[in-house]
């Protein structure tokens, strides 16, 4: 059974950084797609970034590049979310996930199927 946990979230000044991590387990094929989500009180799901194990090809959100970066251990199985000059507007609970189809890079929340509990990000002076 596939499983995300995600880690990492916190309080934060404005200009602060935050690294989130998200283990993955359950794992059985060779080749898959992670996504990390955000969500704030009121607003939709919004894509933040996505990854592909196998290659490595990497997107962003507009509003998170230059700013936030995503990266991979594959023999940890786990993906990290580096979030640095961290704004109000970034306050969220973050999600990772994993795409339904491996090939596809997406950060359109419905192209993303297993979703790990969510963990908390505030923005805050």
């Amino acid at each position: 059974q596939v499983q995300l946990v995600e880690s990492g979230g916190d309080l934060v000044q404005p200009g602060g950084s935050l690294r989130l991590s998200c283990v993955l387990s359950g794992f059985t094929f060779p080749n898959y797609v992670i996504g990390w989500f955000r969500q704030a009180p009121g607003k939709e799901r919004e894509g933040v970034s996505c990854i592909s194990n196998s290659d490595g090809s990497i997107q962003y959100a507009d509003s998170v590049k230059g700013r936030f970066t995503i990266s991979r251990d594959n023999a940890k199985k786990v993906v990290y979310l580096q979030m640095n000059n961290l704004q109000l507007e970034d306050t969220a609970v973050y999600y990772c996930a994993t795409a339904r189809n491996p090939f596809v890079y997406s950060l359109v929340w419905r192209d993303f199927g297993s979703w790990g509990q969510g963990t908390q990000v505030t923005v805050s002076s």
